[in-house]
């Protein structure tokens, strides 16, 4: 049962640095300029695979895509049900996902 614990965690763990590093490549790659909307989906598809806090975050640290109002809104909302299920994963014992 540890195992599955410490997987999880560095699956939390890679998932957040594998966000930032996406927003970072993609500020690099478009410069202070606004980049074009093909890059969210790639930025959404990563937060609900839970990296949704790390995103946000890096977007205030980086002051990159504020001005985007679907990451500005959409990310909060992800980043709870990411918080929700981080919390029930490990309140449940994984029992959902052991079956």
């Amino acid at each position: 049962m540890i195992l599955i614990y410490v997987l999880f965690g560095v699956y939390i763990l890679a998932i957040n640095f594998y966000a930032v590093m996406l927003l970072k490549t993609q500020r690099d790659e478009y410069g202070d300029g606004d980049s074009p909307k093909s890059g969210d989906g790639k930025l959404i598809l990563a937060a609900i695979l839970g990296g949704a806090i790390s995103i946000y975050v890096s977007m205030f640290i980086m002051r990159y895509r504020l001005k985007n109002m679907l990451l500005m809104i959409i990310m909060p909302v992800i980043a709870v049900l990411n918080v929700y299920f981080f919390i029930a994963a490990f309140r449940s014992g994984f029992t959902l996902l052991v079956m």
